[in-house]
């Protein structure tokens, strides 16, 4: 790759550095709107839920924005943060920085990392919680999977996943909330997909459940309207 570029004069650049110094995070309410992306675990579709959810907001009206936290994202979107690299005491520093204060009526869609239930990642997990402060969360979870990726712990319900981000959620965001579930339904067939996430809606209160792939994340937003009130 470096004789490629170097014959062509391009730069590489290694989306995992940055220049930026981060401060510690504060925790200190700031104006407009966030939701994060959370998991049952790693590589569940939080990133793409993200910006399913960017898009579908901005169709809708809202003015939104989708924040990178991860390399991929950063490449998509062309700003953010590889926080899996950033100094653990700035995670949450780092957060605020991706997601700063802004006006009232604007949304920031922040990709999430890892799962608190994850013993390897779950500190990045909580840093990201802490520091993005967002006002509704989706949790995202693959149905096939018994045991987080890369280790034999149990994966979690999405109950247990709703209830552990809200309650260190609440630490920076008092008024944090679940706001939708997205499931990667691609081991499903349609129609038993599509009764998956009816019984996940059930069992969650009637929070909508989608897939973003294949259904979208219109409901989700219809869900956002009525707690925080159209654009």
């Amino acid at each position: 790759i470096k004789e490629a570029a170097d014959r062509n004069r391009c730069q590489l650049f290694d989306v995992r550095q940055n220049t930026e110094t981060f401060a510690t995070g504060k925790g200190t309410k700031r104006s407009g709107k966030r939701i994060l992306a959370v998991g049952t675990d790693c590589s569940v579709g939080k990133k793409y839920t993200a910006l399913a959810m960017d898009k579908a907001m901005n169709d809708r009206g809202y003015k939104s924005s989708f924040c990178a936290t991860g390399q991929t994202g950063v490449l998509i979107s062309g700003r953010g943060v590889a926080l899996d690299a950033v100094i653990a005491d700035f995670i949450s520093g780092a957060a605020e920085w991706i997601s700063p204060e802004t006006a009232e009526d604007q949304w920031q869609i922040i990709e999430g990392q890892g799962s608190l239930f994850h013993p390897s990642f779950a500190g990045v997990t909580l840093g990201l919680l802490h520091g993005s402060q967002p006002d509704g969360f989706i949790v995202c979870h693959e149905p096939t999977r018994t045991t987080m990726r890369g280790v034999p712990a149990p994966l979690p319900t999405i109950q247990q996943v709703i209830d552990l981000t809200v309650q260190c959620g609440q630490l920076t965001n008092p008024d944090i909330r679940c706001i939708g579930i997205a499931v990667n339904t691609s081991a499903l067939g349609e129609e038993e997909a599509k009764a998956y996430l009816a019984k996940i809606s059930e069992d969650h209160n009637g929070l909508p459940a989608t897939d973003p792939v294949r259904f979208g994340m219109e409901n989700v937003v219809d869900h956002v309207a009525s707690e925080f009130g159209a654009p």
